[in-house]
């Protein structure tokens, strides 16, 4: 069946809601207005109010009683409604969701998933278009996934919310609609920690995560007498260090499309991770096609902020001429 990733999230949550009734899902207007963008939609007419949950508007109080309820034998699906307001939840997930586990000596984990609306190109508000998933990635103890199409998005979530550690699962917003493609009906997983190489090539190895593997492929499809490998890394941490490395022995040259600002990224942790372990097999120094290491501007400004495929193609450039 054909969805858009909105639909291929709702459906993932109704399918765990129905396998398992320990699955509950919370936050602020995801009950009875079905989420301010229609991913919880239907759920409480299917599964009722103490499963599907309407919480004040408090991100650390949704987050601290998420962590209670994992405890205590639960599988919460918490949301924020934008990742800019989780910081108000930080302290909930950095000393308590994250070490849980290593607090107790594995006697309690903290089965929870944080799903939130990340990153920009849909010229909204102040604090509505952050792309930090490096804060939440240096963690230890969190895992941080982000899904780029429909497809990926269901057997992510799926994955997520079995998994028996909390998991921030990031949603890039900018393709909650963009993107239709076939979705099985059926529930499936993919796996959390594997990359997939989207598209398979020879002279460049092209990196990235979430709403930039479009704007990868389209830039990607107007290289002449280039053959560019995409690499969909879609969990941050842990990260298939392997299949970028594999990718590196067969191209020699990288280039990493992050939404994030430049400095103190998950670029910057690719590029050092091939430092470290391939680059005898560089042909070039890794290239990072980067936010400007400023604050997300405001609507009127944002495109020339954001990412778009002829920057991507420049960096392809630059390493292709090196």
């Amino acid at each position: 069946m054909k969805m858009n990733m909105v639909s291929a999230i709702n459906l993932a949550l109704h399918q765990e809601m129905e396998r398992d009734e320990t699955v509950v899902v919370m936050g602020e207007d995801v009950g009875v207005d079905g989420g301010v963008f229609r991913v919880t939609e239907g759920l409480i007419e299917k599964f009722g109010p103490d499963r599907v949950i309407d919480t004040p508007l408090s991100e650390s109080g949704i987050v601290g009683t998420a962590i209670g309820m994992a405890m205590n034998g639960l599988r919460p699906v918490a949301e924020m409604q934008f990742m800019g307001f989780s910081y108000l939840s930080l302290n909930q997930m950095i000393t308590h969701a994250a070490r849980m586990r290593n607090r107790t000596r594995g006697r309690l984990s903290v089965p929870m998933v944080l799903r939130m609306p990340y990153g920009g190109g849909v010229k909204a508000l102040e604090h509505h278009s952050e792309s930090t998933e490096a804060l939440y990635a240096q963690i230890p103890g969190l895992k941080v996934v982000v899904p780029s199409s429909p497809k990926q998005a269901k057997g992510l979530l799926t994955s997520s919310i079995r998994d028996p550690d909390p998991v921030v699962f990031l949603e890039p917003k900018r393709s909650y609609r963009l993107i239709k493609e076939e979705v099985p009906e059926e529930a499936y997983t993919i796996p959390i920690g594997k990359a997939r190489v989207m598209q398979e090539g020879d002279d460049v190895t092209v990196v990235g995560w979430g709403a930039m593997l479009p704007l990868i492929e389209t830039a990607t499809k107007k290289l002449e007498d280039i053959s560019a490998e995409i690499i969909d890394l879609r969990s941050i941490s842990p990260m298939d260090t392997e299949t970028i490395l594999e990718s590196v022995k067969k191209t020699g040259r990288v280039v990493v499309v992050q939404e994030a600002p430049r400095s103190f990224g998950v670029g910057a942790e690719i590029s050092a991770r091939i430092m470290e372990k391939s680059v005898l097999h560089l042909e070039a120094p890794v290239e990072r096609v980067a936010a400007p290491d400023i604050t997300v501007p405001l609507p009127r400004s944002e495109d020339y902020y954001y990412i778009n495929p002829d920057r991507i193609m420049r960096g392809i450039a630059k390493v292709m001429e090196f």
